[in-house]
């Protein structure tokens, strides 16, 4: 798994089992891998590639992504059935028919000598559906035991039952934000958001972030890199104050959102399973707790699950395809119909 944070590469060794079509897991063993920070430009700046040079480094890409695996299997002497990919996003613009993650399945696969399930979303968005949010399928039915699932990546999205349907959309920009703020002063995250609890409210910034149309839409929906790049960045590019201070706008902006989308659902004594990297900014949790006051528990997890859910999710969307199962839902991305999506490959 490679999220639009940029953080780097998660991969994890997943058990799944079946048992009266109830499913259980197990994480067997992890590693994450930190982009260098040529790397991570790389990936940052493929959005501007031209149509070759970004084809070539999809190759290029899949090929490193089969050599991690590869050495990680190796080092942790493992047999293993397939390699689940999600690959890194570079395009998401649903609305036009557009969903490209770059990453390709066939040079993984010849590089890595295993059979690999990748390209998650191409087959939703062309049964008209955003291609997105795809974790929900693990959190119905491996994490069904808390009444919302968060997710504080690059972006935060929510994955709930509505009516035994399962509703998830993305709510707002998250460590993108954050992120993006950061860098302006050489750091590559706020650790724990000690600069953001040190920072004031800057009102008009907060009450343009929240003005974001994106905000009225009715799901489903979904964010990408674009939309941040075309809406949000000119907000603080425009906003001149402490870099503090715009971190904790930020962090007020995605916790009020978060909790006016949990509040509109009107469930009661609602507890919510909160992962992703967000999930360490003490100050965002500490600020979303005061806002569902009376109304949900925040619930972190192990760092295990943390740091690794999506890894385990999308290794479980792998196991689902091999067994042409459902691993899209409509009720989430707005597809015509529920899909088993996903591309197999084959080493050769």
């Amino acid at each position: 798994m490679s999220g639009t944070s940029l953080d780097g590469l998660d991969i994890a060794c997943c058990h799944f089992k079946n048992e009266n079509d109830t499913w259980s897991f197990s994480i067997e063993k992890t590693q994450s891998i930190d982009y260098t920070s040529t790397f991570k430009e790389q990936l940052k700046n493929t959005v501007n590639l031209g149509t070759t040079k970004l084809l070539a480094f999809h190759n290029q890409y899949g090929s490193w992504l089969g050599e991690q695996a590869k050495a990680f299997i190796l080092k942790n002497n493992l047999k293993i059935d397939c390699i689940a990919s999600h690959g890194h996003t570079v395009f998401h613009q649903p609305e036009i028919g557009l969903t490209y993650q770059i990453g390709s399945g066939q040079h993984l696969a010849n590089t890595s000598g295993q059979k690999v399930i990748c390209d998650f979303r191409t087959n939703d968005v062309a049964l008209g559906g955003q291609g997105a949010p795809l974790v929900p399928i693990g959190d119905q039915l491996l994490f069904n035991q808390y009444d919302f699932c968060l997710n504080l990546g690059g972006i935060s999205n929510i994955s709930f039952d509505n009516g035994g349907q399962r509703i998830a959309y993305d709510i707002s920009p998250a460590n993108m934000i954050l992120n993006f703020i950061c860098q302006k002063i050489d750091l590559e995250y706020d650790q724990g958001g000690q600069l953001s609890k040190s920072g004031t409210i800057n009102t008009s910034l907060l009450d343009q972030l929240n003005a974001l149309e994106y905000y009225k839409l009715t799901y489903p929906k979904s964010l990408g890199f674009e939309w941040f790049a075309e809406k949000v960045i000119p907000l603080i590019e425009n906003t001149s104050d402490r870099i503090e201070n715009l971190l904790h706008t930020s962090i007020l902006h995605i916790a009020s959102q978060i909790a006016n989308d949990i509040k509109s659902t009107k469930k009661k004594n609602a507890r919510i399973l909160i992962t992703g990297g967000g999930a360490k900014n003490d100050f965002l949790i500490e600020t979303l707790r005061q806002k569902l006051t009376g109304i949900a528990t925040v619930v972190i997890p192990a760092l295990e699950i943390i740091d690794f859910k999506e890894a385990l999710i999308f290794a479980f969307m792998g196991v689902r395809r091999e067994r042409n199962e459902i691993n899209c839902l409509k009720s989430v991305t707005g597809a015509v119909r529920n899909s088993s999506s996903g591309v197999i490959y084959y080493p050769t």
